[in-house]
């Protein structure tokens, strides 16, 4: 009997800002988002302006949308695509939104998605949007079961305001999605560590270099050089550099796929359009 297919597909790839041009033509400008298939079902790792085009493809095949979208946190770079998610305007799809980090009271994922959607910040409520829409909170380090035989186990992230990591179990294989969080110098950070243990695949915050992170030191991220470390004491089959700094041309990206290729051989730098199939 074949193995149940798990894929993954990078639609955004880019931290803080959408930075489309002719310099990030090769990797892409997008922000965060990670599509996620495990068998027949949908799962989406953040929202950010890499949702739009997503959102494009699953119309595009003309059948209902049926999926969860987990964000790792609601800073604007990782919810921006949603007021864009053509899916979410059709009455006969289904969307299911989680998130682990939010702690203040009225602070849950569905008030934050709603807010960014209202005056000033957006022209049309949230109301507008005719898929059947729910709104999941939980707290970052439950294990959830999304869908029938996928595991989601969550961790929380060393990030302004909260982050959650997850990592995906199905079918005997795992993927980690591990963005927005910051090391700390010489330290392994322990639930990241937990996240990547054995995995197939671990998708990591690489959005500074070693040289450029004490400049931005206490801004919630990570260097490539740091994940490759974790990648190693955790024994990660397949390490994905992900989160590139808006600034990070397709020439630098070129630079740190040589450079991580030596230092980890089989480390990829994500790039939109990118699929994997561990």
């Amino acid at each position: 009997m074949a193995q149940p297919e798990l894929s993954i597909r990078f639609w955004g790839v880019r931290g803080s800002i959408p930075c489309p041009g002719p310099e990030t033509v090769r990797y892409g400008g997008n922000t965060s988002c990670v599509e996620i298939r495990c068998g027949r079902h949908l799962m989406i790792f953040d929202g950010g302006s890499g949702l739009r085009p997503l959102g494009k493809a699953l119309v595009a095949m003309g059948r209902p949308v049926d999926l969860d979208l987990f964000y790792t946190h609601t800073h604007f770079d990782h919810i921006v695509g949603l007021p864009f998610f053509a899916p979410a305007y059709s009455a006969g799809n289904r969307i299911r939104f989680w998130a682990g980090h939010l702690k203040p009271a009225g602070s849950d994922i569905k008030t934050v998605l709603q807010k960014m959607m209202s005056a000033p910040l957006f022209p049309i409520p949230i109301d507008v949007l005719e898929a059947r829409l729910e709104f999941r909170d939980f707290s970052a380090g439950e294990t959830l079961n999304p869908r029938n035989g996928v595991k989601l186990v969550t961790g929380p992230l060393n990030h302004p305001d909260g982050a959650t990591g997850y990592r995906v179990e199905f079918a005997g294989r795992s993927v980690a999605y591990i963005t927005d969080t910051e090391h700390h110098a010489g330290q392994s950070d322990p639930q990241v560590l937990k996240l990547m243990q054995g995995a197939d695949v671990v998708i990591y915050d690489s959005t500074y270099t070693d040289e450029e992170y004490p400049k931005h030191r206490h801004w919630g991220h990570s260097t490539w050089e740091e994940g490759v470390r974790l990648a190693a004491e955790a024994k990660v089959k397949q390490f994905v550099i992900f989160h590139h700094d808006p600034s990070h041309n397709d020439e630098m990206m070129d630079g740190i796929a040589a450079e991580a290729a030596k230092m980890r051989p089989g480390t990829i730098v994500a790039h939109e359009g990118l699929l994997l199939q561990p």
